[in-house]
């Protein structure tokens, strides 16, 4: 099955003098594909039972219907058909929610990264959980840190010395 985009499922609720809530609204947006300042302006909507008993409830008591599964607002996380039917499922547009989004995009690069420092980290700690003892860890995973500085800087070192240097120093050893 191929990857689907990340979804933003939210529910707008209000609550009034004497704390009582309602389900003003139900909505969904995928998240922009694309880096930058994006404005949305997505519908809502709230699942309603007819009747004016059913509307004087939501007025003096409150509470009103609500999902139990809030994937119901797109495609249930249930769902395994072709075809989704809502017949019978009866909905009020409720008015629409603006979401000022600031999207960044990662590159596979700083994403590699990121995923060895944790791997690392993971290591790290699971070593400190097999040795045990709070004054351990901080001194271990300080010799660590030391140590991969360390070797990090002999790398460095090496890397910019000339070759003639290295191939005359090894010819004297």
């Amino acid at each position: 099955s191929l990857p689907q985009w990340s979804v933003l499922y939210f529910e707008v609720l209000s609550l009034d003098f004497w704390q009582r809530y309602r389900i003003e609204g139900y909505g969904s947006l995928v998240l922009p594909a694309s880096p930058g300042l994006h404005m949305l302006t997505i519908p809502t909507w709230v699942p309603v039972e007819l009747g004016t008993v059913a509307e004087l409830r939501r007025f003096f008591i409150g509470g009103s219907p609500e999902l139990e599964d809030i994937t119901y607002i797109r495609i249930p996380s249930t769902f395994k058909g072709e075809h989704l039917s809502c017949f019978g499922f009866r909905t009020e547009t409720t008015g629409s929610v603006t979401f000022r989004l600031y999207c960044l995009q990662q590159s596979k690069q700083v994403q590699q990264a990121f995923l060895e420092t944790s791997a690392l980290r993971q290591c790290v700690q699971s070593i400190l959980d097999w040795l045990g003892g709070f004054s351990q860890h901080s001194s271990l995973y300080n010799v660590l840190e030391a140590f991969q500085r360390a070797q990090r800087w002999m790398q460095e070192a090496r890397e910019s010395l000339p070759q003639d240097l290295i191939s005359t120093s090894a010819s004297t050893v």
